[in-house]
């Protein structure tokens, strides 16, 4: 999902490039369109993988980004969750647990840090 126009066309055409049939873009903010999207995929029952992506907090307005999406998080069921990455600015710390999701790793790539969750293990 992505809100921004050029950033969109650009995500239809490498989906069109590298798989069609198992990828699909969606154009709007994820904040309003999350829980419509999440109710696909829980119906469909297919283990997910949930990149997030959101402006870094820097930007104008984006001041409680990362809460928002913290929030969004907590909402994901294990059942149909594979993974969760996050890509976020360096130097911010992410909680050990979101929901049922535990942190398992955090890899800095400068600016940027992805970090990883999955379900905790019962």
């Amino acid at each position: 999902m992505e809100n921004n126009k050029t950033a969109f066309k650009f995500l239809e055409s490498n989906i069109k490039n590298i798989d069609p049939q198992n990828a699909s873009a969606l154009y709007g903010d994820s904040f309003e369109n999350f829980s419509a999207i999440y109710k696909i995929i829980k119906k469909a029952g297919i283990k997910t993988y949930f990149y997030f992506d959101p402006p870094f907090a820097i930007r104008e307005g984006m001041d409680d980004v990362y809460d928002k999406t913290i929030k969004l998080i907590e909402s994901i069921e294990p059942e149909i969750c594979q993974m969760v990455v996050i890509e976020h600015m360096s130097g911010l710390e992410f909680p050990e647990n979101i929901g049922s999701l535990e942190k398992t790793k955090s890899r800095k790539f400068g600016k940027s840090t992805l970090t990883y969750y999955i379900p905790k293990e019962e």
